[in-house]
């Protein structure tokens, strides 16, 4: 080894043990750079005119003489600068064309010694000044080019920032850790033979697909179901997301992408993963024909689908992306020879629930006595990822507790903490508001016991949240339903009417303003049933209005394509308003009914504050309209009304 690159290695040692050495540096620097022509230029000096350094030399104050071919520089006697403010020299201009020969003999006469300096160019002081600027600025480039190489080597922009993991990885996952999605991960299989034995399906002539497109809703375990794959398989897993392509030079991201090839053909057969696909693989039209383009985007798309086009048939090398949005993909990508398999992951049903719960319980300590199937019951439209949440938030309620296992009571806050927020018992209401909070919570679960299609209701609640909720009535599917007749929709909004009724029947009318959340979700089901669902004698069976929204991604704020007139729209908001005041009167006939059995429940809330199953099922004795274990649920909606500060309101689709 050369001794140049031994001083460079330590060098760099030193650099990266003591990191504040190059700003010392640095700041040496600009110390040395300001500083030195002031060293250089000698004490300072009063600047006078000729006439007044000649009076200087008369009156014997200089001391010495400095005669340079443009000035006179005077240098005062010790006696004469102390305690003044004065600089301790005088500097004047010499006169051209003028006789000196009277200076000389002044001098001469008052003792004062004379140098001189001859016209002969610039001297090194002026030589350094003049340098000095552009040799500094020429080793800081030298220093910052030394460390870039040291630490991220050659200048490569392209280098692209992929992750691999093998075997040995402790984060290593495989089917066993994947639960609630069978279809694709049965559909996946496939791929995870291949990889074992491509022999058998080449000598059949048989094709294994090049691009595997994840599509789901967040959380639903597209990437936890790649490295699964890749695991079972027994191959390296590149992973990398799509925004870590794009940078601001056009081409950078190109050339990650020609790189990630390359390193994956080299590494063949494995896997790679690009995770939110649609950060580069974007529909190219969209950008078309306005003032700003995305070129590096598009660059770096087109040279994916290079890539994936050239693929040779006996390179081992499956491409698995994953996104949230697939309409918003270039057609290009989902051709076959690319993304030709798709593989959709949905919301797990209450099952598939349960199986993930079962697989994220195995990693605490659950009590036996815990029942996951009533727990997947509460969550119905919740991910896998909403599933673990709620198991390490039991951890850690047990823990809090200190506590040895993790039992029913932490699981149940655990999804109360998720859903509604902690308990805020600090926040103060005043008897009428907690009565009236009580008596619109009651008026919910009582019309959930009398209509045939309801839930059961599972706790009612008068306890305030830190969400904003001052108290919630929570209804528990038996098992979940992917349809739904009218009859079910009506018991639905009147449901969320009951909160309404009882305080109109019970304060004769002076309502508040707690339940504009249950007005708005009793509104929009009516209005979906009339323009959605076709449930309106009047209107016929005809939908209205075509939803801007993703097949997968079901956010219930879509904006809407409208295809009918203004007449159809009056009539529209006519059925809608039908439908909820029908309900309404309805639900009030059942509110005044049964104001006894209301009355009790009340007073029961306003003793303990929450009211479980069993309980309410004592107080309501025979009300209920039919047995418990007929109601059905679907699996979109969480059954579950809040009364938030001001504001009563149910949770939202999920």
């Amino acid at each position: 080894m050369s001794g140049g690159k031994r001083a460079g290695q330590k060098l760099s040692r030193i650099a990266r043990k003591y990191p504040w050495i190059p700003s010392l540096i640095y700041v040496a620097g600009a110390v040395v750079f300001f500083m030195l022509p002031r060293w250089l230029a000698g004490p300072p000096a009063w600047p006078v005119s000729y006439s007044e350094f000649v009076n200087e030399i008369r009156a014997n104050h200089l001391q010495r003489a400095i005669i340079t071919p443009t000035q006179l520089v005077g240098i005062k006697k010790p006696a004469q600068t102390k305690g003044s403010s004065f600089a301790p020299a005088i500097v004047a201009t010499r006169l051209p064309d003028i006789d000196e020969t009277s200076l000389l003999r002044d001098l001469e006469q008052h003792h004062v010694t004379v140098n001189g300096e001859m016209n002969t160019g610039p001297g090194i002081g002026s030589w350094i000044l003049a340098w000095l600027p552009f040799l500094l600025m020429m080793a800081a480039l030298g220093y910052g080019a030394w460390r870039t190489r040291q630490v991220m080597g050659p200048l490569r922009f392209g280098k692209n920032r992929t992750k691999i993991y093998d075997q040995s990885d402790q984060l290593r996952v495989t089917f066993a850790d994947v639960a609630g999605i069978d279809e694709a991960r049965s559909e996946l299989q496939e791929i995870v033979d291949f990889l074992k034995h491509p022999a058998k399906y080449r000598q059949l002539g048989g094709r294994i697909p090049h691009g595997v497109l994840l599509v789901g809703p967040p959380g639903t375990g597209k990437t936890l179901l790649a490295r699964a794959v890749a695991a079972e398989a027994a191959v390296p897993f590149f992973a990398i997301s799509g925004s870590e392509f794009v940078e601001m030079f056009v081409g950078v991201g190109a050339a990650r992408v020609r790189e990630l090839f390359d390193e994956a053909k080299k590494k063949a057969p494995c896997i790679v993963f690009i995770d939110e696909l649609d950060a580069i693989g974007k529909s190219r039209a969209s950008g078309r024909g306005m003032i700003v383009s995305h070129d590096e985007r598009e660059q770096t798309l087109n040279q994916l689908l290079v890539e994936m086009d050239g693929f040779d048939p006996s390179t081992n090398v499956i491409i698995m992306a994953a996104t949230n949005t697939p309409e918003v993909l270039d057609p290009a990508l989902l051709r076959p020879g690319r993304f030709d398999r798709q593989v959709v992951l949905e919301r797990p049903d209450i099952d598939e629930r349960e199986a993930i719960l079962r697989v994220h319980a195995k990693k605490v300590r659950l009590n036996q006595k815990v029942d996951l199937r009533t727990i997947a019951a509460r969550t119905p439209g919740m991910v896998g990822a909403d599933l673990a949440n709620i198991v390490n938030e039991a951890a850690l309620l047990a823990a809090r507790r200190g506590a040895s296992e993790i039992d029913t009571l932490d699981m149940e806050a655990a999804i109360d903490r998720v859903m509604l927020g902690l308990e805020k018992k600090s926040r103060v209401m005043t008897p009428e508001e907690k009565e009236r909070v009580a008596y619109h919570e009651g008026g919910h679960a009582l019309v959930a016991l009398s209509v045939p299609n309801a839930d059961p209701v599972h706790r009612i609640s008068i306890i305030p949240r830190t969400m904003g909720a001052l108290g919630h009535t929570l209804q528990l599917p038996t098992h979940e339903r992917y349809l739904m007749t009218r009859p079910q929709l009506e018991d639905q909004i009147a449901v969320m009417l009951g909160g309404r009724a009882a305080e109109d029947t019970v304060y004769n009318g002076v309502v508040s303003t707690g339940a504009a959340d249950d007005l708005q979700r009793a509104t929009e089901l009516a209005r979906h049933m009339v323009k959605r669902y076709g449930m309106s004698e009047r209107l016929g069976n005809i939908t209205y209005g075509h939803p801007l929204e993703s097949r997968y991604l079901k956010t219930g704020f879509a904006m809407e394509e409208r295809d009918y007139s203004e007449k159809t729209a009056e009539e529209i908001d006519e059925e809608v308003r039908r439908i909820v005041e029908e309900s309404y009167r309805r639900v009030k006939a059942i509110v005044t009914g049964r104001r006894e059995m209301l009355g009790r429940i009340v007073q029961r809330l306003m003793e303990k504050e929450t009211i479980e199953e069993n309980e309410l099922q004592q107080i309501a004795g025979d009300a209920s309209s039919r047995d418990s274990s007929e109601r059905l649920v679907p699996d979109v909606y969480q059954t579950a009304y809040d009364i938030k500060d001001g504001v009563y309101a149910a949770e939202q689709p999920i």
